[in-house]
């Protein structure tokens, strides 16, 4: 079902009137011949200022949604028809000149674009009695991201008989809530809601939006007992009603270095726990946003490399332990994991990912002192297994790459690199080592294997096992036993052209030879170093038994031109994948892992830019660069619902209920290097196909919820 006219990609779907807070008067009625009408007359003397999706271009501002929530609601009526009356229209006229018959039909159809039910009612042409209506307020929701939050007795009526989060909730959470990035422990990113379901995903509409600052970030917002948590920039959270978008408080952090992108924050206890971009992590009380404790993560290289490390993941709480990964891309002695003690930010434990000279591992860095070792980094969530009390995590290769291609030739010195671009058991209570294996050594391409480890029992020769998965950039998944980190099998998606065969047994990868860096030997390599697939969370459903995989097939071109990454002196550019020929450059990829082989698949013209979240209902909900949020059939791929976004989703998508009802959630409109990559790629992509991309879209940052 269409929300609507398939000119206005931007607007919001249809709501009934009575979903709209009226402020102050009544409000307006217009009928279905007004706004076509009107859309006719927009077309033919306001397409050329304001867009042919109302996005606004130059300077021009835009009519939809964010920016129309924020200039228009709660005014009168006759403030944006005497606005409209004072434009000159195109072709080049008097202000005025059209008649006010049709500017109140060009009003009906702003009206239904931006999510109002045409009715019997005509809309008036007059000014004075236009002057009595008002544009109403959406529910619950703020035009301004500043705005103040409610006084202490609002806020506590509603928050003081919110449950603290215990470790058994974490363990085996209520499908009513979202309690942390990836949902479960597993990290399957499933939801066992199924309120939403094949049969009446079409009704889903917008209920409520909320305004964000705009800014760096890539938050997956977390929900509890009908209470949302949001880290949102620059280094502010906050808390919602998860169920109308009103702000109950806000905690705003001064960071000593410029605000970074972060993935969102961990609930325990009363605690909301919190990475800053100054590589502190914060305790705030759930119910008032006050700070509990203040943690300032200790460096051995100096506070001279503060600003230079980044702590991008959500922390991760296991039993009285709040983990939190360490980015350091060009930072000597490279990333770390360190454990703090849930009730008063002391570190416990720390684990560096880049082994030392003199340890185990440490002879796999080609000689290099630990000073000339870097990369290492530890930007994505961890996972947990509570019967083994192991954490997983991967681990990202280093861009310094030139002292790395060529072997020194000493005996009992290799290349290997470790820990990058491994799987790193550690034991939960002390942070040692219990196993890794390194997926791919020495890369030379900066394709991770850095994301999600999800934990899956499943049959392996006939007998129940327990598997840790793991899809890197090249969009090649790879079992190990989670126990002892044994190689078990791959399955290659086919994005990629650097691996020419694994080893069945042991999962050893032969390279191209004609793929290595070599600036004289230009080359193509794919997937591109932005990934097939990247930050955006792959989801598993314990229903289909499916792995369902957000790809992009995009390459590189590897050679004397292009951006300067690594530093073997090859340059990285944009080429084109041979499978988006078609001219689909998005893929969701379902995986049947018992069966070790692809399932179905679903070409998209846009990448996308979220997280997948399969649901019990059947459903699979993604967003990518349309700008859409769209909901498939996880048996079959088909496209069920859509709905335009006014701004480009940016986050982890999150599904939970509030009083027998499911809301799907977004945040668009805060971009991040993976958003900002595939746009510039996506228009680059459209052009080589003799296309151009529609002006990028001024919504706005905030939250979008959905709901029946």
């Amino acid at each position: 079902m269409s929300l609507v006219p398939r000119a206005v990609c931007l607007g919001v779907g249809v709501l009934l009137m009575s979903q709209w807070q009226i402020a102050n008067g009544e409000s307006p009625g217009f009928t279905a011949a007004q706004s076509s009408a009107g859309r006719q007359a927009y077309r033919q003397h306001c397409v050329k200022c304001h867009g042919a999706k109302l996005e606004g271009l130059d300077l021009s501002p835009s009519l939809a949604a964010g920016r129309f929530d924020q200039t228009w609601r709660g005014k009168p009526t006759g403030v944006l028809f005497f606005n409209l009356r004072r434009m000159p229209p195109m072709p080049v006229a008097e202000p005025g000149s059209l008649g006010d018959e049709t500017y109140a039909n060009i009003l009906a159809y702003l009206l239904q674009s931006n999510g109002f039910a045409p009715g019997e009612v005509a809309l008036p042409t007059d000014a004075a009695t236009l002057g009595k209506l008002t544009i109403p307020q959406l529910a619950g929701a703020q035009s301004d991201p500043d705005a103040p939050t409610p006084g202490a007795a609002e806020r506590s009526e509603r928050l003081k008989n919110l449950p603290g989060v215990t470790g058994e909730m974490l363990g085996n959470p209520s499908p009513n809530d979202w309690l942390q990035w990836g949902r479960t422990q597993d990290g399957y990113n499933y939801s066992a809601l199924a309120l939403l379901n094949r049969e009446n995903v079409a009704g889903l509409k917008p209920v409520w939006r909320t305004p964000l600052r705009e800014g760096t970030s890539m938050p997956g917002p977390v929900v509890h007992d009908g209470i949302m948590f949001l880290h949102t920039f620059p280094d502010t959270v906050l808390a919602l009603d998860a169920t109308n978008g009103a702000i109950l408080w806000r905690h705003r952090y001064d960071p000593a270095t410029a605000s970074s992108q972060k993935m969102g924050v961990a609930l325990y206890d009363d605690k909301v726990l919190v990475p800053t971009s100054d590589l502190h992590v914060l305790a705030l009380n759930a119910k008032t946003g006050d700070a509990i404790w203040d943690h300032t993560i200790a460096l051995e290289t100096g506070e001279g490399f503060r600003g230079r490390y980044q702590l991008r993941s959500a922390p991760f709480v296991v039993g009285d332990k709040v983990i939190q990964g360490v980015t350091a891309s060009f930072v000597p002695r490279g990333g770390f994991i360190v454990a703090l003690d849930v009730k008063t930010g002391a570190e416990l434990w720390r684990f560096d990912t880049i082994a030392r000279p003199g340890e185990p591992g440490g002879e796999t860095w080609n000689d290099l002192p630990l000073d000339k070792r870097s990369g290492g980094s530890v930007w994505h969530q961890g996972t947990y297994d509570a019967e083994l009390n192991l954490l997983y995590f991967g681990v990202a290769p280093t861009y310094d790459t030139g002292p790395l291609l060529h072997s020194v030739n000493k005996e009992g010195i290799s290349s290997e690199t470790l820990y990058t671009n491994c799987t790193i058991a550690l034991d939960a209570d002390t942070g040692k080592l219990a196993w890794h294996y390194q997926h791919m050594a020495n890369d030379q391409w900066d394709l991770d294997w850095v994301f999600e480890r999800q934990i899956v029992t499943m049959p392996i020769d006939g007998k129940p096992r327990k598997v840790v998965f793991n899809v890197g950039k090249m969009a090649i998944l790879e079992a190990l036993d989670a126990a002892t980190g044994e190689y078990l099998f791959s399955i290659d998606s086919g994005t990629q052209n650097v691996i020419t065969a694994i080893d069945p047994k042991t999962g050893a990868k032969t390279y191209d030879p004609e793929k290595l860096p070599d600036p004289q030997r230009p080359c193509v390599i794919c997937p591109s170093a932005f990934g097939a697939r990247s930050w955006p969370p792959t989801s598993y459903s314990p229903k289909t038994k499916l792995l369902y995989l957000p790809l992009t097939e995009w390459c590189m071109g590897m050679g004397q031109e292009g951006f300067r990454l690594l530093t073997s002196g090859v340059g990285l550019s944009s080429a084109p994948h041979p499978d988006s020929a078609d001219g689909m450059l998005g893929r969701i990829q379902a995986v049947d892992v018992e069966n070790r082989k692809m399932g179905w698949t679903h070409n998209l013209a846009a990448p996308m830019t979220t997280s997948i979240v399969a649901t019990a209902g059947g459903l699979l909900f993604v967003g990518d660069l349309d700008p859409s949020l769209k909901a498939f059939d996880d048996t079959t791929g088909e496209l069920l619902w859509k709905a335009p976004l006014d701004d480009l989703p940016s986050a982890s998508l999150i599904t939970y209920s509030v009083d027998e009802k499911q809301y799907v959630a977004v945040v668009v409109g805060q971009t991040n290097n993976h958003v900002r990559d595939l746009a510039r790629s996506y228009d680059e992509f459209l052009a080589s196909q003799g296309k151009t991309n529609n002006a990028p879209p001024k919504g706005g940052a905030r939250v979008w919820v959905f709901a029946l």
